[in-house]
């Protein structure tokens, strides 16, 4: 089996990060920073371990400005609806993922106002477009890194340079290339970035979290329990316990933890490289497939590891089928849960196939990939 779904969820997970699970359960966790004996005390020592992975791997220099959440949509919605108020106005791109752009809509049924800045064809963006949408009244400007459509990156540190200067919060969506992409959160002065556990970062799924720089204050959407200040009944004002309600997913941590370390020790870098050269080599392999089109930049420099292509003559659905009861190929089809990107790039509403790459593919599954390609688009000939 091929396993090329990784911008969905990351598999095979790394050794350590199943044993580091089965541990947990087999000797016992109890509820971080609840109680005062043992058990109680060593998970909220795994909470805190699993905060500083992440931080050093992102570049925050303080662990507890990374607040943990179920996955990246949660800590997309804090950071919008933390924010956003009736009457603001917000700057996003085409391409983004409805984990952004239906807070959105929401909000514009509040009296927000919402920009959507037009991507290239290719789902590129020149930075300046950005700017040029700014309003006075702009509260956000929330972009992703990473297309989980294209694989296009947008240029985050123009961005966050743009905002800056403009004293403009800035959130990024870093789904797709948190852990496969090196991303230092200070050197490039993003204000907020969000984060999912179970794709690149090699986690399981229902972890996640959000980044949140020093000058930005956020309105918690969510109040509880946080084992803090238990004395008081409004939430406590302080990172990361102002944003995290309710008893974490320790033992989704636990796993977490052990995949970001993976990740410190082969470093995000040797993960980049690899990938590039993957997709290089796919890029390479479709160009002498005759009914192939690869959606996204040309340069390989400007993408991470996700790639959408159409087979033409078939439409995306019937070529996954293919890849799957044929090759043992394992693909996304459709839309992606990102229609405005779909509509960006022309593919709307059929949508694409999409192929996510992580560390373990090799270059032999890549090669079997592009030959299963051209055979489903010598079928597709044949039938037509």
């Amino acid at each position: 089996m091929i396993y090329l779904d990784n911008a969905a969820t990351s598999w095979p997970k790394p050794p350590a990060v199943r044993e580091a699970i089965g541990r947990y359960f087999g000797e016992g966790g109890g509820n971080p920073g609840r109680s005062g004996h043992r058990m109680s005390v060593a998970a909220a020592r795994i909470v805190e371990d699993a905060r500083a992975s992440v931080a050093r791997l992102l570049g925050a220099s303080d662990p507890g400005r990374i607040v943990f959440g179920k996955n990246a949509t949660e800590a997309l919605n804090l950071g919008i609806h933390g924010i956003v108020r009736p009457g603001d106005h917000v700057v996003t791109s085409s391409v983004e993922h409805n984990s952004v752009m239906r807070p959105l809509r929401h909000l514009e049924t509040t009296g927000v106002d919402v920009t959507v800045v037009a991507c290239r064809r290719d789902g590129s963006l020149d930075a300046a477009t950005i700017e040029a949408a700014v309003r006075p009244e702009t509260r956000l400007i929330v972009t992703l890194h990473g297309s989980n459509v294209t694989g296009a990156v947008l240029p985050i540190g123009e961005i966050a340079a743009m905002a800056r200067r403009r004293g403009i919060p800035y959130l990024v969506d870093a789904s797709q290339t948190a852990g496969s992409l090196p991303i230092d959160v200070e050197a490039l002065g993003v204000d907020l970035l969000a984060f999912t556990g179970h794709k690149a970062l090699l986690g399981p799924t229902g972890t996640g979290g959000l980044f949140i720089a020093p000058a930005v204050d956020l309105e918690p959407v969510l109040r509880g329990g946080t084992g803090s200040r238990s004395d008081l009944e409004i939430q406590p004002d302080f990172l990361p316990d102002a944003h995290e309600s309710g008893t974490v997913n320790t033992a989704g941590l636990v796993g977490l933890d052990a995949g970001v370390r993976y990740l410190l020790d082969r470093t995000v870098e040797d993960v980049a490289a690899h990938e590039r050269s993957l997709v290089a080599r796919f890029l390479d392999g479709v160009a002498g497939v005759d009914g192939v089109d690869v959606h996204g930049p040309d340069d390989v420099a400007d993408r991470c590891g996700v790639l959408s292509v159409a087979v033409r003559g078939l439409v995306p659905s019937e070529v996954g089928t293919l890849l799957d009861r044929e090759f043992d190929i394992m693909c996304r089809t459709g839309l992606h849960c990102a229609p405005g990107a779909h509509r960006t790039i022309g593919t709307f509403p059929q949508g694409s196939v999409r192929f996510g790459l992580s560390c373990f593919t090799t270059a032999d599954e890549i090669d079997c990939t592009v030959e299963a390609l051209g055979e489903i688009a010598a079928w597709a000939r044949e039938a037509a």
